[in-house]
């Protein structure tokens, strides 16, 4: 999958290389309007948002002075960026960098650590790749996964999955991972899959017009080789989520929710299907935002998120967790338990 994706930028910053760009002044007005051009050429929601991104130009551009200071133009930048409601959407100075908060504050967390390592994992669990895991009964296997930046060595996968071989199913937590590299994505499904799996697609940009997008490229999944590697395989699997489950982490819900043994468990997550593209603005600052969409494997976008499994969206309440009931995992262990 990574060489697909890398062609797939190739070509983005090849389109984004083929018209002659304008020069913009390293003014106030030049940087505003230097924003405005780069992510209205190459963002890629417009349309499915409904944004009109022009509009909301004119309106931000409308607040820009010629004698404004640096903090003065990062904020009104910042606030244009924010109406794209887009987590990776980013605008980085020496002094700051932006970031849309929304997608994941205004909803519950449905999750505590402290909660989960004390009353679930009673300070006793093996760690390695970043994944913290243990056998919770003698019948259910857990995988804690907090971020899909923390590399996963094939060798520590299969030391993690023979251990937790013998389980009657496996609880895979990605609860507050807010996503990664694409990489770690194909290492953890390619041990559930039996063969290779289509998991989605991605397009490009192919020029300035909002809705100027390649045909759809699909994104393969390889199964990893049962000679070489240890694999779960023809048992339950629930994978976990909440509203901070991002980019990455979103992409991995996606495939893994088309498996036929596998089951979502938890809240919506929180989205990030695009994958970013950065630009420099005449000042030296940097814009980040979603140039190439991608979509699940019936082509639909997934920059809105993932749905739980049907019947398996489950909430939990702060103060419940406090108490150190996990409603979701508690919901997942029962689930695994009394199935056949």
């Amino acid at each position: 999958m990574f060489y697909k994706i890398l062609s797939v930028l190739v070509l983005a910053a090849v389109m984004a290389g083929c018209h002659e760009a304008p020069e913009y002044k390293d003014d106030p007005y030049g940087n505003f309007d230097a924003l405005a051009a780069i992510v209205g050429e190459r963002y890629c929601f417009f349309e499915e948002k409904g944004i009109d991104w022009e509009k909301l130009c004119r309106q931000y551009r409308a607040e820009i002075k010629p004698d404004m200071n640096q903090l003065e133009l990062f904020d009104i930048c910042s606030r244009l960026l924010d109406e794209l409601q887009d987590g990776h959407v980013n605008l980085s100075s020496r002094f700051n960098t932006s970031y849309y908060r929304k997608w994941w504050s205004d909803y519950p967390q449905d999750f505590n650590l402290r909660t989960l390592q004390q009353y679930y994992l009673d300070f006793d669990y093996m760690q390695t790749s970043g994944i913290s895991y243990k056998m919770l009964t003698d019948e259910i296997g857990y995988m804690y996964y907090p971020s899909f930046s923390s590399g996963i060595s094939s060798t520590s996968l299969d030391y993690i999955l023979a251990i937790l071989h013998e389980s009657k199913g496996l609880i895979i937590d990605i609860r507050n991972n807010g996503g990664g590299l694409l990489t770690n994505i194909d290492t953890l499904v390619g041990r559930f899959i039996e063969e290779n799996t289509a998991g989605g697609y991605i397009r490009h940009k192919t020029g300035p017009a909002h809705n100027a997008f390649s045909d759809p490229y699909p994104i393969e999944y390889e199964a990893a080789d049962p000679v070489k590697r240890v694999k779960y395989l023809g048992k339950p699997i629930l994978v976990l989520t909440n509203r901070s489950c991002y980019s990455a982490a979103n992409n991995f819900v996606a495939v893994m929710k088309t498996l036929p043994n596998v089951r979502i468990v938890g809240a919506r997550t929180g989205g990030g299907g695009g994958l970013p593209f950065s630009s420099e603005l005449p000042n030296g600052w940097s814009v980040r935002f979603s140039s190439c969409p991608i979509s699940d494997r019936d082509d639909r976008s997934t920059e809105a998120g993932i749905n739980p499994s049907p019947g398996c969206e489950v909430h939990c309440k702060d103060a419940d967790l406090a108490a150190g009931h996990d409603a979701i995992l508690d919901f997942a262990i029962t689930l695994l338990q009394t199935a056949e």
